[in-house]
């Protein structure tokens, strides 16, 4: 067969159509669905990669010819071991899909190329990342569908889980995220109630989760403010006759209605709650009717009112109703009823152990453990917790009808002192009696608030303590520092932890100037205290006057903290930091301050000092303006904006401070020399006359005025320049004989000398110590030895600049005609240079939030 298809060179006859039905080995597909190989290889992914570029060889005929294969001999080598053939010739090894195939017996082609993709010639399978080892992966698990009543379940769980969620953001103040969690529970609950229809389930219906949703939503709605949301809501629940006591719920309307304002749908929704709530449930109605009552009381109905709470104290008594009665009953103004719930409140029962239950008594080591741990319990701080809600209903009632319900003051206090001693809270007497004290200095009846706290002397140790703590604070607002340090000891020994009283001796040791011991005793009282801001301000000021400003400041900062945007520690901060000479962080409180206290003068005027210092002209020419504004009687604020406005060449501007300046110190004739100047500077030589004029018909000595008006007079051509020049002459004859008289009386061993100079020193002494910042004694004469100065600011670091009457001259656009008179010529007023900085200040420059004054304990209330 096969030899038919082969055609000899000498044959004679030709077929001219012979060889195109023969196919190539490589493209015949007849025999493909019987090749077992070719079928696995499509079977598997091996047989999904691309195929090679290589080709297969042909076959070679037993001559070394080429040959063709026939339709029935060769085939296309596959995975399996392919071979292409005749029944005669060899098998030829072939390239396939899955690399080299060699023939029987014949080496293989090493696959080096392919070694860095995970190929190799000793491999059966392409594994790069070596995972045949690890065997073959296991079978996928079959996930069997859920039942409808499996995913029911797990929607319930996710709502419950919603609910808590919303509940504990609740709990954390997180409303917004609460209302979320309460929104997103409900509509999975309405998606819950719907797959339950849909399966045929609606018998299982599970209320309980549906009051819980509504319930909480309704709580989430009110938390946030939206009460007509929550109202609905509410309503919902309400009208739904499923849900077991529902109808309790609208006490929650009521509250709702009464944050609404709307008392009488509170009232009413409050009286349907107690319709529907049994009698066996005796807490749930009385807080209904407390509830009613306050209503009452808000609407002004007291009669109604005092009708709930007598029903609560006939059932079950209790503190707050009863301080809520006596309330009432003043509001009414009976005083027999007043007495009568008086009596009534002190009637109910503090159900709580004793103090001597938590005492170790015994030696029983286990016993004296259990007792240190249930002494500062959860159970034992509620026991605290309403032994001092019943101390306090009790005191304040007492403080609120002793004054109306006896004819004076002072019975009212004895009537409710003796009821208290009668009955089982005696301990309460003492602390009234204290408070009637209190109430006498209130009315300024000192000499009764001391006989009152007297009379303690001899009492029990606290209540000694308490007593002589107020008295020593009496003592010292009058002044009376020894009985205020005696009073103070005496409550100091008889309570060691009372830093109100190391507070007060404190303040004593700061009046004498103790401040070593004073700082002592501070540092005392914040050990007893670490809060106690009367001790940590008193402490930052005895520091401050110690020149400790670090420390000083590490106080009024820690103060600071406690007691916010409080206006006295915030100034001591800012005058800290300006004393440190951080006028950035002075000027940033400063500015704090200027927040809290916007029309204090004194303030503006620091910043102005401030930004002077800096160079900023403009800034500290508002904030001086400000602080001339709030307070224009400060002549050190008009000395700087009168010296602003000559040195920026507009001395008209300065005329209105320096005659407000002249009209505060009439004696004073450097002012009215300043305005007369001004006049000059701007031009009006005629009005600057005028005013020379007036100086010197009222300080006829005053030599530098002669010499003004001889050179005004002169330049402008008047007659009376000789006039004024024989007057100065004659001033200046009785000045040189003035200071010849006091060189010849200063001579050494002169009696004259030594009075003069004893009485001189005790004036210049006197003068330093009052603290004055400008000279007012009456009728001031300028004297012609040299220039007299105007004092420099008070306040630390000033470098306000100041122009002179001499620079004034100065820039005069006339020539003076007399140039003798010129030459000798001095103005009062000596050049910024000769200025002496005085470190004399005024008490309200630095003392203006009480830089000296100490935080006194205040008496309790």
């Amino acid at each position: 067969m096969a030899m038919e298809n082969v055609r000899f060179a000498n044959s004679d006859e030709e077929d001219l159509y012979s060889g195109f039905d023969v196919v190539h080995p490589a493209l015949d597909t007849r025999e493909l669905e019987k090749d077992q190989g070719f079928q696995e290889a499509v079977k598997t992914s091996y047989g999904r990669r691309p195929p090679t570029q290589s080709r297969a060889p042909v076959g070679l005929a037993p001559g070394g010819g080429p040959r063709l294969g026939t339709a029935s001999g060769p085939r296309l080598g596959t995975a399996t071991g392919p071979r292409l053939g005749t029944g005669s010739g060899p098998a030829v090894s072939l390239q396939s899909s899955m690399g080299p195939v060699s023939a029987e017996g014949a080496l293989k082609r090493p696959m080096t190329s392919m070694q860095g993709t995970g190929y190799s010639s000793q491999s059966k399978y392409f594994d790069p990342l070596n995972q045949a080892s690890k065997g073959p992966a296991p079978p996928l698990s079959i996930v069997a569908e859920e039942s409808p009543e499996e995913k029911i379940k797990s929607l319930e769980r996710r709502v419950m889980e919603l609910i808590e969620e919303s509940c504990m953001a609740a709990s954390r103040g997180e409303l917004k995220l609460a209302l979320d969690r309460a929104k997103e529970a409900s509509s999975k609950e309405r998606s819950l109630i719907r797959q339950r229809e849909q399966a045929g389930l609606s018998d299982g219906h599970n209320l309980d989760l549906t009051f819980s949703v509504l319930f909480n939503l309704a709580n989430q709605y009110a938390a946030n403010d939206m009460y007509t949301e929550a109202l609905n809501t509410y309503q919902v629940i309400t009208k739904d006759r499923m849900f077991n006591n529902s109808g309790r719920l609208r006490m929650n309307m009521g509250n709702i209605y009464y944050r609404m304002g709307q008392y009488n749908k509170a009232i009413k929704f409050y009286r349907m709650a107690l319709d529907q709530v049994p009698n066996t449930h005796k807490s749930m109605r009385i807080k209904m009717m407390h509830n009613i009552g306050l209503v009452f009381v808000q609407m002004g109905q007291y009669s109604e009112a005092c009708t709930s709470f007598e029903y609560i104290m006939q059932e079950d008594a209790n503190f707050k109703t009863g301080l809520d009665l006596v309330t009432c009953y003043y509001a009414l103004g009976d005083k027999e009823k007043m007495k009568r719930g008086f009596l009534k409140l002190l009637e109910c029962q503090l159900d709580i152990d004793d103090d001597e239950k938590y005492t170790a008594s015994s030696d029983d080591t286990h016993a004296n453990l259990i007792l240190e741990v249930i002494r500062n319990d959860s159970l034992r701080k509620m026991e605290r917790q309403m032994k001092e809600e019943a101390e306090r209903s009790i005191l304040t009632a007492a403080k609120l009808i002793s004054p109306v319900i006896e004819t004076t003051f002072s019975a009212g206090y004895n009537w409710c002192v003796d009821a208290i001693k009668g009955s089982q809270y005696a301990d309460l007497a003492n602390d009234l009696e204290i408070n009637k004290a209190v109430m006498y200095l209130r009315q300024k009846n000192f000499k009764d608030a001391v006989e009152t706290l007297k009379a303690f002397e001899k009492k029990e140790t606290k209540v000694a303590s308490t007593a002589a703590t107020n008295l020593s604070f009496l003592y010292f607002l009058q002044n009376e520092n020894e009985q205020a340090q005696k009073y103070a000891q005496m409550a100091s020994d008889a309570n060691s932890y009372n830093d109100a009283a190391l507070v007060n001796l404190g303040n004593c040791s700061f009046q004498r100037n103790n401040l070593e011991e004073a700082k002592q005793y501070f540092i005392a009282a914040l050990d007893n205290d670490a809060s106690c801001v009367e001790a940590l301000y008193n402490l930052g000021l005895t520091n401050k006057k110690l020149g400790q400003y670090e420390e000083a400041l590490d106080s009024l900062l820690k103060m600071h903290a406690i007691v916010r945007n409080y206006p006295p520690v915030v100034y001591q901060i800012a005058h800290l930091y300006q004393m440190l000479g951080d006028n950035d962080q002075a000027s940033e409180w400063y500015l704090q301050l200027l927040g809290l206290v916007p029309t204090d003068p004194h303030i503006h005027q620091r910043l102005g000092q401030i930004f002077d210092g800096e160079g900023d002209k403009q800034q500290a020419y508002q904030y001086y303006f400000d602080s001339y504004r709030y307070f224009p009687s400060n002549l050190e604020v008009i000395d700087w904006l009168g010296s602003y406005f000559i040195e920026h060449q507009v001395a008209e501007k300065a005329i209105v401070y320096f005659e407000r300046a002249a009209l505060m110190q009439p004696d004073e004739v450097k002012w009215q020399l300043m305005v007369a100047a001004c006049h000059r500077r701007s031009g009006n030589y005629q009005l600057a006359l005028q005013t020379y004029k007036q100086i010197h018909r009222r300080f006829p000595e005053n030599i530098e005025c002669l010499k003004l008006l001889f050179r005004l007079s002169t330049d402008l051509g008047l007659k009376e320049a000789a006039d004024y020049a024989l007057e100065l002459k004659k001033a200046e004859r009785a000045q040189e004989v003035r200071e010849t008289r006091a060189a010849s009386g200063s001579r050494p061993g002169s009696r004259r000398s030594s009075s003069r100079a004893s009485r001189s020193g005790s004036a210049i002494s006197g003068h330093e110590e009052s603290g004055a910042l400008l000279p007012k004694s009456a009728g001031t004469r300028a004297s012609s030895r040299g220039p007299r100065s105007i004092p420099g600011s008070a306040l630390s670091g000033g470098r306000t600049t100041r122009l002179s009457l001499n620079d004034l001259d100065e820039a005069e656009p006339y020539m003076p005609a007399n140039k003798e008179i010129d030459s000798s010529y001095s103005d009062p007023i000596g050049p910024l240079q000769e200025r002496p900085k005085t470190s004399m200040r005024r008490k309200t420059d630095d003392d203006d939030f009480g830089d000296e004054e100490l935080g006194e304990d205040m008496l309790p209330e």
